[in-house]
């Protein structure tokens, strides 16, 4: 077991409220079953990856949501927290607290639900990359961070939960939020390691690349076979 916690912050699927890029196109309905589909790839590879702990921190209602059963099931077999704070970046530097709270307080590896994509090989190798930074970072302050295609980032993985305060400084939902969170991790003195760069899904023109590069079978492969950009 790799001694991190994979922290997958995540929003229930639910239409009208999620994917609202998709849903101008596809419709809420679409947009919301191409949510829940990425969400719980995204927890497959997640239970399969050999970490000592997982936790999700979710927003939104599951009663409401689009395969809302399937989810809740799947969630049985990790930590569930709720999200707080106001605006994404306070959500995201406290679920980063709350998640090493939950677990003793292990380095802590973030991914969100919109890189279907992303394998428990990756998620290995990039919670080990975080382990080899504990060991070699001034003060054992480290952290991992994979870019985007879109000028975000899909990962973030912190030695110490205290980093990702820093993402408190971050214009989140921009074209430079993967490089000004870069940069205000370097301002604080954390030693960081760039990971691979994933295309995630905001729009219809990201379905092909990543349905691509997701399994065969994959519920996001099924769920958006009939959409082309």
């Amino acid at each position: 077991m790799i001694p991190v916690t994979v922290l997958v912050v995540a929003k229930a699927p639910v239409p009208g409220l999620a994917k609202t890029r998709l849903a101008a196109t596809l419709g809420e309905v679409a947009a919301a079953d191409i949510a829940a589909a990425a969400l719980l790839d995204t927890l497959d590879a997640v239970a399969a990856t050999p970490v000592a702990a997982r936790v999700v921190a979710l927003t939104g209602d599951l009663d409401l949501a689009r395969d809302g059963d399937e989810i809740r099931s799947r969630l049985r077999e990790f930590v569930l927290i709720g999200q707080r704070g106001d605006g994404f970046a306070a959500r995201l530097a406290n679920a980063h607290a709350d998640a090493a709270a939950a677990t003793g307080g292990l380095p802590v590896l973030q991914i969100g639900m919109d890189t279907p994509q992303v394998t428990a090989e990756l998620l290995g190798s990039s919670a080990r990359a975080l382990i080899g930074l504990s060991a070699g970072a001034l003060l054992g302050c480290g952290a991992v961070l994979g870019m985007a295609c879109d000028g975000g980032w899909w990962v973030l993985g912190v030695t110490a939960a205290a980093t990702a305060e820093c993402l408190r400084e971050v214009p989140m939902s921009t074209p430079d939020t993967g490089s000004e969170t870069l940069s205000a991790l370097r301002r604080h003195g954390i030693d960081v390691e760039l990971l691979p760069e994933l295309a995630d899904v905001d729009t219809v023109a990201d379905i092909p690349d990543v349905r691509t590069a997701c399994p065969p079978g994959s519920r996001f492969r099924r769920a958006t076979a009939q959409v082309h950009a």
